[in-house]
């Protein structure tokens, strides 16, 4: 597992993508598990923190804030955009996926756990527009790419 410090370093391109990605709206989609093992989707804030880190948060005991302290297993998906008539238009998506590992909780009682990454992987088109391209990065494999026409 790594912190986002460490994939910013071994891929400057592909961590700058990811960043745009969730940075182009609020709220992005998280993916926890349930008591029962079953998925459970949820909303979220991502914070790309001054210090390396990917943070998300929650409010005072909602659920997600308990699926993570049980079983911290956790993906997260960028807000999406419509990819519009063809496609051309589309800007990518990014996804993070890993461990979250509990912070202190706030004073108001909110729930902050900062991610051990296993994977971030951006999805868009090629520069001429006309292929998508996958970038992922993994621990111990870093930086891959594959297009698909």
């Amino acid at each position: 597992m790594a912190r986002w410090r460490e994939i910013e370093q071994e891929a400057p391109e592909l961590s700058a993508r990811v960043r745009e990605a969730f940075g182009r709206a609020k709220h992005a989609t998280m993916a926890t598990l349930r008591a029962d093992g079953s998925p459970r989707i949820s909303g979220t804030e991502v914070e790309f923190t001054d210090d390396g880190k990917v943070r998300l948060g929650s409010m005072p005991g909602a659920v997600k804030a308990r699926d993570l302290q049980r079983d911290p297993r956790v993906a997260v998906h960028s807000p999406t955009a419509d990819p519009g008539e063809g496609g051309a238009d589309w800007p990518g998506e990014a996804k993070v996926a890993g461990a979250a590992v509990a912070q202190p909780t706030r004073e108001d009682g909110a729930h902050v756990f900062d991610l051990d990454l296993t994977e971030v992987v951006w999805t868009g088109l090629n520069e001429a527009r006309d292929a998508l391209v996958i970038w992922s990065w993994h621990p111990g494999r870093g930086m891959e790419e594959r297009t698909r026409a």
